[in-house]
């Protein structure tokens, strides 16, 4: 990674439009949607455009041949007071939910939200389980990394390497991961050691285009 290497207008431009699609959408871009997004005819462009993100340290193809972020957009004044947290997509199955090749990009937090000192993670949201806290389909969802939780914490719960956000309940011997949904398909999860918290949730930051 070249930490000093400049940074193009044009780079910026383009290291946006793909941090948005990756951070809001859940998705990487194809180099024909980056050429479009660009306004450019040949995609050519676009791939060379791409190929020096890369070469810069700015991007990185993960194994499966996704983009990930490693480094945010070129600081300005309005950075001053944050910190780089990561987003975490979707979770392969036997591997730790901050596990690199689960980390989509760094985005900065206002240190007012993710207060220096302690760990946090950004998840986004799947379905409306929780959309009556607060949280709705695509929101990306601020966790604070801790180990317990107390009674009415929006909790992030690791159930057999699938991460799930509900209200966390301690009732007598068992753990409840309750909904707060208008969608009375969704059901309580009681749990009694088959579970791992993850974090609890800080903030929701609702998807937008």
């Amino acid at each position: 990674m070249h930490e000093n290497e400049q940074i193009s207008e044009t780079e910026i431009q383009a290291l946006r439009y793909l941090r948005n699609a990756i951070v809001h959408g859940g998705h990487s871009p194809s180099i024909r949607d980056l050429a479009r997004a660009l306004k450019y005819k040949s995609p050519r462009t676009a791939f060379l455009i791409l190929n020096g993100l890369i070469e810069k340290g700015w991007l990185k193809r993960k194994g499966d041949g996704a983009l990930q972020i490693k480094r945010d957009m070129p600081v300005t004044h309005d950075h001053a007071r944050t910190i780089e947290v990561p987003v975490v997509g979707s979770v392969a199955c036997g591997t730790p939910l901050l596990a690199e090749e689960n980390i989509e990009a760094y985005v900065p937090v206002s240190v007012e939200l993710a207060k220096p000192g302690n760990k946090y993670f950004l998840l986004r949201a799947v379905g409306d389980s929780m959309d009556q806290a607060g949280i709705d389909n695509g929101d990306l969802v601020l966790v604070k990394q801790q180990a317990h939780a107390e009674n009415g914490d929006r909790v992030v719960a690791l159930i057999d390497d699938v991460a799930t956000i509900k209200e966390f309940r301690r009732e007598k011997e068992v753990v409840v991961l309750k909904p707060r949904s208008g969608n009375s398909t969704h059901k309580p999860i009681v749990l009694k050691d088959n579970f791992i918290i993850q974090g609890v949730v800080v903030a929701a930051v609702p998807k937008f285009d």
